[in-house]
C-alpha cells in the first residue's frame, strides 16, 4: 500500500466502536505487572495508542500519558475519548522520543502489525531510547497458539445501524494472520466499506533477541490465560522489559 495507514483509518470508527474497549479489561493486569513498579504520577507513553480508551484509562489513574499512533482517524476519535491527553502521529517504527517515560505499553496485539522482525526489532530500539533508566515497556503479542485457535472462521457483530462481518484465517507457512472486515453503516443510505489487516507471529525466542539486541537484558513472560486469568485469550502472551 502506499499509504500503510489507510485500512487503519477506515477500521477507526469500528474499532472505537467494538474493540477499543480492551483497555477495561487489561487494566487489571497492568496493575498487576507494571504499574506498582512506578511513581503515582509517572509519565507513560501508550505506544499503537488507537483510539485512546487505555490512555484515557491511565489518565483517570493520575499517570501523565502520552499516545502515539500512526492513523490520524484513530487519533481523531482518540482526542475525543481523552480530550486531555497528549496524543502524537507518528509511526512505531520511526519515532523518535528523548529518554522521559518511566513505562511505555502498547496492549491488544498492536505490535503483531509490525510484519518482518528486523522492523519489530527497530521499534524495540525506539522504545528503549524512550525510556528512562528503571523504565519499563509490557506488551502483549499473540503468539501462534493463539492465531491458530482464535483466527479462523466467520462472525458477525448486528446492530440497527451497523453490520460488521468478520472473516479470519492464519497462514502456518508464512506465520501470518489475516482478518477480513465488512462493514455496513447506515447513514443516509447504506454504506460499505472493506478493511483488510494482517498480522505476524513471532516466537518468543525471536521476541526476545530482539529486545535483547535493542537492550533490554531483564525479559519477564505471563501467558494471559493461566498467569493473568484474562479468560478468552488463549496464545496471548505479556512481556515486562526492564531498562
Amino acid at each position: 500500500m502506499t499509504d500503510p495507514y489507510t485500512d487503519y483509518d477506515r477500521f477507526a470508527w469500528v474499532y472505537n466502536q467494538h474493540w477499543g474497549g480492551f483497555s477495561v479489561r487489561v487494566m487489571p493486569v497492568l496493575e498487576k505487572l507494571l504499574l506498582n513498579r512506578i511513581s503515582e504520577n509517572a509519565r507513560i507513553l501508550d505506544l499503537c495508542c488507537g483510539t485512546g480508551q487505555l490512555a484515557q484509562s491511565l489518565n483517570e489513574h493520575g499517570y501523565r500519558v502520552t499516545g502515539v499512533d500512526g492513523s490520524p482517524e484513530m487519533l481523531r476519535y482518540a482526542r475525543e475519548n481523552a480530550p486531555t491527553v497528549e496524543f502524537i502521529a507518528s509511526d512505531a517504527r520511526t519515532f523518535k522520543a528523548d529518554a522521559a517515560y518511566q513505562a511505555v505499553v502498547s496492549v491488544f496485539d498492536s505490535l503483531n502489525h509490525i510484519m518482518n522482525l528486523d522492523e519489530l526489532t527497530t521499534v524495540f530500539h525506539n522504545v528503549y531510547a524512550a525510556l528512562l533508566h528503571d523504565g519499563f515497556f509490557m506488551f502483549d503479542l499473540n503468539m501462534e497458539e493463539g492465531f491458530i485457535t482464535r483466527w479462523r472462521g466467520t462472525f458477525a457483530i448486528v446492530r440497527d445501524d451497523h453490520v460488521v462481518v468478520v472473516r479470519s484465517s492464519y497462514d502456518t507457512d508464512h506465520k501470518e494472520g489475516s482478518m477480513d472486515f465488512t462493514v455496513f453503516r447506515l447513514e443516509d443510505t447504506w454504506q460499505r466499506t472493506d478493511i483488510h489487516l494482517t498480522q505476524r507471529a513471532y516466537t518468543q525466542d525471536e521476541i526476545t533477541q530482539a529486545l535483547n539486541a535493542a537492550g533490554f537484558s531483564s525479559v519477564e513472560t505471563y501467558d494471559a490465560e493461566k498467569d493473568l486469568a484474562l479468560n478468552g485469550n488463549p496464545g496471548r502472551m505479556f512481556f515486562v522489559c526492564h531498562k
